[in-house]
């Protein structure tokens, strides 16, 4: 199946995440404070902020993350950058 590619090589997003995100496997979960003093994660990609908080506005509430829930990726981004970075991907809109 050839999946159209929804990013260029000089997309805004690509900042090296090849070093620490190429072939991850990414489960897609709801984000909640994994570490102490540690109150909201940002996508590796476009930086949209997750929290687990509901009264905050316009953040996200679940995504993909790697097993040790160190690094996040929206949905959004894990779905444009899954073939180039051969992410496998567990559960989730974006999962195939």
């Amino acid at each position: 199946m050839n999946i159209p590619q929804r990013f260029t090589n000089d997309d805004w997003r690509l900042q090296g995440q090849e070093r620490y995100l190429s072939r991850a496997t990414l489960f897609w979960r709801a984000w909640h404070q994994s570490r102490p003093n540690w109150d909201h994660d940002h996508c590796a990609f476009c930086r949209a902020k997750f929290l687990g908080r509901g009264d905050v506005p316009d953040v996200l509430r679940e995504g993909y993350t790697t097993e040790d829930e160190y690094h996040w990726v929206c949905g959004d981004c894990a779905r444009d950058f899954a073939p180039r970075f051969n992410f496998t991907l567990i559960g989730g809109p974006a999962a195939t």
